[in-house]
């Protein structure tokens, strides 16, 4: 293509790779605003859904645990909730990243982004 330009072919090629994987990676994000995760505590009492940003969108409670002795307990069974969701909502936000750096041919380990 630009033969006979030493390493400009070379650089073209790099900065569209680059364009490329910048469009997979947004696409990527937008995605992650699509998955929602779920959270639970108290063996299921409390639910807790995120997004796979971490964005919390529900809250289920079971109205079994209203009691008005319970206020600590409950919100604590919430707070542990959402914290589950959030930590799922990270783990599925990194298992995708990992599967965007294979499908570049990146190494194993190598963080996204960069």
């Amino acid at each position: 293509m630009l033969k006979g330009l030493g390493g400009l072919g070379d650089m073209a090629k790099m900065m569209k790779q680059a364009q490329d994987m910048q469009g997979k990676m947004a696409q990527m994000q937008e995605d992650l605003e699509n998955v929602q995760v779920l959270g639970e505590s108290g063996a299921g009492l409390v639910k807790a859904t995120a997004t796979a940003k971490g964005e919390l969108k529900a809250l289920d409670i079971d109205p079994s645990i209203f009691s008005s002795d319970d206020k600590e307990v409950v919100e604590d069974l919430i707070l542990a909730a959402i914290k589950d969701a959030q930590q799922k909502a990270a783990q599925k936000s990194q298992e995708e990243m990992a599967k965007m750096a294979e499908s570049l041919g990146l190494p194993p380990g190598m963080n996204l982004p960069f």
